[in-house]
This record gives C-alpha cells, sequence and structure tokens, in this order.
C-alpha cells in the first residue's frame, strides 16, 4: 500500500515522533524512504544582506544535521534531499517529483486563534499536497 514515504523535517523536537512513526510505517511496508529538508527562502531573503551568505551555510548545515538525525534513527536506506523555497510548496512538490504514497510531517497540535497566528507549514501541506498526509502530533511540550 505505501511503496514510497516522504518525510519532512526541520530538525525540530516536534518532528522527531513524526520520524518515528514515518520510518515504522516504512519498515512494515518495505517502502522506499525520503526525508526532505526545506530551507525557507523568505527566512534567508529578509536577512541583511551582509550576512546572507553565511546564514545559508548555517541552514544548509541545519539541513544536513536534521538528516542525518534520521537516518541514525533506521536501518532502511533513506535518500536525502534539501530544497530553498517556501516549505509547503516544495514539500508538495518533491511529494510529486518522487512520486509519494504519504508525506509524514510533524506538528505542535496548536488549535485555535494561536494556530492562525503563528502558521502551519504541516496544515499547508495537509491543504494543498496530492498525496495523502500524516501528521504526527508532538505529545510533550518541546
Amino acid at each position: 500500500m505505501f511503496d514510497t514515504v516522504v518525510i519532512a523535517t526541520d530538525g525540530s523536537e516536534s518532528v522527531k515522533r513524526a520520524v518515528a512513526v514515518a520510518l515504522d510505517l516504512a519498515e512494515r511496508f518495505d517502502a522506499t524512504v525520503h526525508a526532505l529538508y526545506v530551507i525557507d527562502a523568505s527566512e534567508v531573503e529578509s536577512s541583511p544582506e551582509s550576512v546572507r551568505d553565511q546564514f545559508r551555510e548555517a541552514l544548509e548545515e541545519s539541513a544536513e544535521d536534521a538528516l542525518a538525525d534520521v537516518t541514525a534513527d533506521t536501518d532502511l536506506p533513506v535518500q536525502t534531499a534539501i530544497r530553498e523555497g517556501r516549505p509547503a510548496a516544495e514539500i508538495c512538490a518533491f511529494a510529486r517529483e518522487v512520486d509519494a504514497d504519504v508525506v509524514a510531517t510533524g506538528t505542535r497540535g496548536r488549535h485555535g486563534e494561536n494556530r492562525f497566528l503563528i502558521g502551519s507549514v504541516a496544515e499547508r501541506v495537509v491543504r494543498t499536497c496530492e498525496s495523502p498526509v500524516l501528521t504526527v502530533r508532538q505529545l510533550q511540550e518541546a
């Protein structure tokens, strides 16, 4: 049923449970695993021009660390990718490119007014992705 699983990670505590659930799902179905980190282009563009390249390099290092965390949690082969752009749009585009059967992402489980003020990549992915999306809520406060 699930041949290709995409794990969208930002390296945060709230995504760790989603990574574990997605890897378990992939293992149960012997699925191909892709882990994706998206560098938010708006963060890079809004930084002062004098430090923009250094900031991008720091974000790329964070991306590599986050992807290494995914691969460290499993014996399954994991194909990794780093993209830059609008996170939700890049996740959905990547899922189309690899013909994902499911996209897994973490969420902090915010509700009500707070969710609308802060915004949510996971929410945008759920609303716009052509593939099914598995959101895994963080259980404890990180």
